[in-house]
């Protein structure tokens, strides 16, 4: 007989923000279909997978398709556009328009990528293996807003950050092609 139980959920991920505090995230929902970005001094963010969607797993929150995605602010819904993800970085790009602010996540190295607040960029955030553990270091001089924090880390736990650069990927890709 075939246990059919679903595996408990991972526990929470907790790091602490220079500028908020301990930040919390975590993964809910009998599908894992829900990511939450919360803390004291931030406000809450929720992401969802809708039911039926496709699933990759090499992306924590499951999919890229925005039709397929919801995002809410302290409540407030924002709009979220992640890229297809293809042969260059910036297609890794994951875009949020909230009360009027947009912020974009977007690789710039192997390991890291860096978000931006209505075009001025005010961090950069690491995240390695899905496992929901951010790290992000704000730039000197920026205002770092609570809400940047949290769609921050909310975007860098869900779609992972960095990139390999393209000319790199097209190296692997074809080795992949020779004997």
């Amino acid at each position: 007989m075939t246990d059919t139980t679903p595996a408990p959920a991972p526990l929470p991920a907790t790091v602490e923000d220079d500028h908020h505090g301990d930040i919390r995230v975590e993964l809910v929902g009998e599908q894992r279909e829900t990511l939450v970005v919360s803390g004291e001094r931030i406000p809450r963010v929720v992401l969802t997978r809708a039911p039926g969607a496709e699933v990759d797993d090499h992306i924590l929150i499951g999919t890229r398709d925005p039709r397929r995605l919801t995002l809410t602010v302290d409540g407030r819904d924002a709009t979220i556009k992640p890229g297809k993800g293809k042969l260059r970085r910036r297609t890794y790009r994951v875009d949020v328009r909230c009360a009027g602010t947009a912020y974009r996540l977007v690789p710039d190295s192997i390991p890291s990528s860096r978000l931006t607040r209505d075009g001025k960029h005010i961090g950069d955030f690491s995240s390695v293996g899905g496992d929901r553990r951010v790290i992000a270091e704000w730039r000197d001089g920026a205002v770092v807003e609570p809400a940047d924090a949290a769609i921050g880390y909310a975007l860098a736990a869900a779609f992972g950050t960095g990139g390999q650069p393209m000319w790199m990927m097209a190296i692997e890709t074809v080795s992949e092609f020779l004997p």
